[in-house]
């Protein structure tokens, strides 16, 4: 019997998980029982408030990673445009930092089990730093976001990248479904729900497989040849390293080592900024405990310094800082596709 557990966490989004649980039980139903759906939950059975409404769905079990089968994973519903506790980003965090990471790492590494997510689904997991060099897609608003995570975006409505299957958008959870209902059981049966919802799957299921597209060749070719002139990771590109020569000025106030504080919409970092240069060319270090980072690409674009970052912690994100110094005080913002901005404030360390 195929097993498939529908993950519910606090502030998850209603439709997506109620449309693959609907299909999932038409598809049991078609099939003779062939599969077996439930709303699980990484703690256990318990009620669980969504994002909408807080209206309660009961969890009936706990999520079992070593289980074969399917496990979905659902997005968040709340606020799009706001940077507070009940914004979506927040909700997905918090989801994150519960033993559902782990729960999915566990099963991502069985060779019988299959990871799906709808729309910001993905994103729960990226954040995890669980998607790191994998294809998949999310809502379109979080599409930057998804790639600054380490994973490879993949404009498609799904995306079939073997044991992981995710979805783009809220409706999208009717195609997931739908694909992993041919992909276990068969055309016949995927069907058969089909005419029942009187649905039909929208776009074609991007997997890596056949002919590569020209265009894409092209681009591949093209990103090859970029390749040649990118130097180690912190060191800074051909282009940036000519213009800061020419800033040696603006760019010695920046030089040293700033303590800072990073307000995210889940907590607060600290991080300590080393920054020298040498040469004419901008350098820079991140440490936030024992883990130090070196900038990529630092460039002084008048009065400030940008550069990206990646870290891991509170989420694995590459981040586009920039900043500007006063003194021994230190302003700026960090951000991460449609994150909202993160504000930096820092003193230099004498």
């Amino acid at each position: 019997m195929l097993s498939v557990q529908i993950v519910l966490f606090d502030g998850f989004d209603l439709l997506d998980a109620i449309a693959p649980y609907e299909v999932f039980c038409a598809a049991e139903m078609f099939a003779d029982g062939a599969l077996n759906v439930e709303f699980v939950t990484a703690e256990g059975p318990r009620p669980v408030p969504s994002g909408t409404n807080g209206l309660i769905i009961e969890a009936s079990g706990q999520l079992k990673p070593e289980r074969a089968g399917i496990i979905l994973v659902p997005g968040a519903s709340g606020d799009v445009d706001g940077d507070g506790s009940d914004s979506v980003p927040a909700i997905l965090v918090r989801a994150m930092n519960t033993a559902l990471s782990g729960l999915i790492r566990q099963a991502l590494l069985q060779q019988d089990a299959v990871v799906a997510t709808v729309c910001g689904g993905s994103l729960l997991l990226a954040m995890g730093g669980l998607l790191e060099g994998r294809r998949a897609v999310t809502h379109h608003l979080g599409m930057d976001l998804l790639g600054s995570t380490g994973a490879i975006p993949i404009q498609a409505r799904v995306v079939d990248d073997g044991n992981l299957v995710t979805g783009g958008g809220v409706t999208s959870g009717l195609d997931v479904a739908l694909h992993l209902v041919e992909r276990e059981l068969g055309p016949r049966i995927a069907h058969a729900v089909e005419e029942l919802f009187e649905f039909e799957r929208r776009g074609t299921v991007w997997r890596e497989k056949g002919m590569t597209p020209r265009t894409q060749k092209a681009l591949s070719s093209n990103d090859l040849n970029a390749s040649d002139t990118v130097t180690t990771p912190g060191a800074p590109t051909e282009t940036a390293a000519l213009e800061n020569r020419h800033n040696t000025t603006q760019a010695s106030a920046f030089n040293g080592d700033w303590d800072t504080t990073i307000a995210t919409p889940v907590g607060k970092m600290q991080v300590r900024l080393s920054i020298s240069t040498r040469n004419g060319i901008i350098q820079g270090t991140a440490t936030q405990g024992d883990e130090t980072v070196a900038f990529m690409n630092p460039l002084l674009q008048g009065d400030k310094l940008a550069w990206s970052l990646q870290i891991s912690k509170p989420m694995r994100l590459n981040l586009r800082f920039e900043v500007a110094a006063e003194g021994n005080l230190m302003t700026g913002l960090a951000k991460a596709g449609v994150l909202p901005g993160s504000k930096l404030t820092g003193k230099r360390v004498s």
